[in-house]
């Protein structure tokens, strides 16, 4: 596929700009802010922004004053891209002795937005230069709470009309388990939709020598817990993907009596928008038959976190991989295996096609391949001006496929 982009002055460009975004980077590690709460870091990306040239700046999510909204206009006529970068931190403190550790106790750049931030701040610079050679504008979104799950950022910023004229969306997320600077790709199914749920099992409590007094709602909860799979391995087609996990379950205090209540929490992943829509549903009669079962009462929460799996779109993504190619190297890309983990950037992909990829930001000798929402997570900087220069290069791609 022919590109028309001078991949050779971005990539140059993106260079100038490491040192800055080093720096930037480590500022905003030292000051991270919770979902819904990033005022310093929405002011700062405003201001960096407006310094740029940007137009239609727009500071705020509705009621809440964070996230940003901003584009590069060029100078001839053209489509209208998008691209993204999530902005907040996660509830974790920080170990270790980096000298830019987090200041902001209970709070830690552990996933990389860190990272997206100083990156889209740099690809908004290379594009505000070449903003005369542009055709069309770039729209830059820099969205708040993407951990946030249940109340999502990303669906604040579309109610916000962050999409409003928007032909196509990219998105990226720097990744550990990556070598610095290798990129992955995947057509389709790219990340899995997450809901959460929660049921209580009530019985009657009684004393565990007299167990034929109680109701006990231990046993509805172990049987809950057997039965939970068969949604997996009796109700949805092998080929499909579904995955069914118990992350904690509460019952008693003493060893003698037996609870009148237990409580199980957990996720359901799947890639499928089909096998999602029937799950809830599903779930619920689950439990409830379980819960008849053993002669016990549920009370049954269900909620879809990110109801919705990352699906890029096929021609964006191989618009794409032609692009990254032209600015790694052939060498340097890569199929990317799905992943059970989940965005909030398929919210976007609902509404218009879009684009998401994983940049490797692992360096074993600069201790940057923790896990992602470690205590000791960090990336490693040299990747900053690769993704500045992708992005751009993608943005700059996209508005010549859309002529």
């Amino acid at each position: 596929m022919d590109i028309d982009v001078d991949i050779k002055k971005i990539k140059s460009k993106a260079m100038s700009l490491a040192e800055e975004m080093t720096r930037l980077r480590r500022y905003i590690h030292g000051r991270p802010e919770l979902s819904w709460r990033e005022f310093e870091t929405s002011r700062l990306i405003a201001e960096r922004l407006e310094k740029l040239g940007l137009e239609d700046i727009r500071l705020g999510v509705g009621d809440a004053s964070v996230g940003v909204i901003a584009d590069v206009v060029g100078g001839q006529p053209g489509p209208c891209v998008a691209l993204r970068a999530d902005i907040d931190a996660l509830a974790i403190t920080e170990e270790g002795d980096l000298p830019y550790k987090s200041r902001n106790l209970g709070a830690m750049h552990a996933c990389g937005h860190d990272g997206h931030i100083a990156i889209l701040l740099g690809a908004a610079e290379i594009l505000s230069e070449m903003k005369a050679q542009l055709s069309g504008r770039v729209r830059f979104i820099f969205q708040p709470a993407e951990e946030h799950g249940q109340r999502s950022g990303a669906s604040g910023m579309i109610r916000e009309g962050a999409l409003e004229g928007v032909s196509s969306i990219a998105g990226m997320h720097l990744w550990s388990e990556i070598p610095t600077g290798k990129v992955q790709w995947k057509v389709g199914p790219m990340m899995a939709s997450s809901d959460a749920w929660k049921v209580i099992f009530k019985g009657k409590g009684g004393h565990g020598a007299m167990p034929h007094l109680a109701i006990d709602a231990t046993l509805a909860a172990a049987g809950f817990i057997f039965a939970l799979q068969t949604l997996v391995s009796r109700e949805t087609d092998p080929l499909e993907t579904l995955v069914a996990s118990v992350g904690k379950l509460t019952a008693g205090e003493v060893i003698n009596i037996i609870p009148e209540t237990a409580e199980i929490i957990g996720t359901i992943r799947t890639f499928s928008r089909a096998v999602h829509e029937s799950l809830e549903e599903r779930f619920r009669r689950l439990a409830e038959g379980v819960a008849m079962t053993y002669n016990c009462r549920a009370d049954i929460r269900y909620d879809g976190v990110y109801p919705y799996p990352v699906i890029n779109d096929a021609a964006l993504t191989r618009l794409f991989k032609d692009t990254a190619a032209l600015v790694v190297g052939e060498k340097d890309i890569q199929e990317a295996p799905p992943r059970l983990s989940s965005e909030d950037f398929s919210f976007y992909q609902t509404r218009i096609p879009g684009c998401f990829f994983f940049l490797g930001a692992g360096n074993e000798e600069k201790k940057t391949t923790t896990p992602h929402h470690s205590p000791r997570f960090d990336i490693d900087d040299d990747v900053l001006p690769i993704g500045a220069a992708l992005m751009s290069s993608y943005a700059c791609a996209m508005l010549g496929a859309g002529k």
